[in-house]
């Protein structure tokens, strides 16, 4: 049987913009609560499935060019998986952290460490470690309050190679207990790359633009992107 994932991959439109904007099909048992439109010519739908473990909540990101990324988060927002379809790339989380990712934590203290490891067929081994802070600041978006946050997270390889370290804000909302994407720096083998994916518009059920494949803003600006899969996609938006 596919996993929602696998069937979202199989629903959604290859190319968002070469057709009419349409409103994105979720499988069969899973309900969107909400879509964000990005300042980086990219939208996201959050969304919930029946099957799941309670806590866990799923997000699927479109681009110009159709589907991006799709993942799940639990409640805690530790990556369960991270699906690279452009990649045909999948990562799972590791048994075991050595230091589990937790919302609670950067929620109640203000600060929170990670180190946890993800598997994939493809890439096979990565490890994270980095942490999140809250600076104390909030600013309200499209009449959501958000808390803002600074961040860091290197990524290597089963042989402790750097594959690249980002940094940069991030907002988190706390009722929702999600993180969203601000502005961050990518450093790796290739080079630097910046990236501005903070949240413009957010779309809720019964109002228009809901569950739309076809992204707004920023869609005609020339921006200096990361590559496919690294931070800007793999690690933080934690969904």
């Amino acid at each position: 049987m596919k996993t929602p994932l696998a069937l979202l991959l199989c629903a959604l439109p290859a190319t968002a913009m070469a057709q009419a904007p349409r409103q994105v099909t979720l499988p069969e048992g899973c309900t969107a609560t909400m879509t964000v439109q990005t300042a980086n010519c990219s939208v996201s739908h959050h969304f919930t499935c029946e099957a799941d473990p309670e806590g866990w909540r799923r997000r699927v990101d479109l681009d110009r060019d159709g589907v991006s990324y799709f993942g799940a988060i639990d409640h805690e927002t530790q990556w369960i998986e991270s699906v690279y379809p452009r990649a045909d790339r999948r990562e799972a989380l590791a048994p075991d952290p050595a230091d589990p990712a937790s919302f609670t934590e950067l929620a109640q203290t203000g600060a929170d460490s990670f180190d946890f490891t993800t598997l994939s067929d493809q890439a096979g081994e990565t490890r994270y470690v980095g942490f999140d802070v809250l600076t104390g600041e909030t600013e309200t978006i499209d009449g959501v309050e958000l808390e803002r946050t600074d961040y860091e997270v290197r990524a290597t390889d089963a042989e402790g190679e750097v594959l690249w370290v980002s940094r940069g804000t991030e907002f988190i909302d706390r009722a929702r207990r999600i993180f969203l994407s601000g502005t961050s720096e990518v450093t790796g083998p290739e080079g630097s790359f910046t990236s501005d994916d903070s949240p413009v518009e957010f779309i809720f059920p019964d109002e228009p633009g809901f569950l739309s494949s076809h992204p707004k803003h920023g869609c005609g600006a020339t921006m200096s992107k990361a590559p496919a899969t690294p931070a800007k996609e793999i690690f933080h938006d934690h969904l």
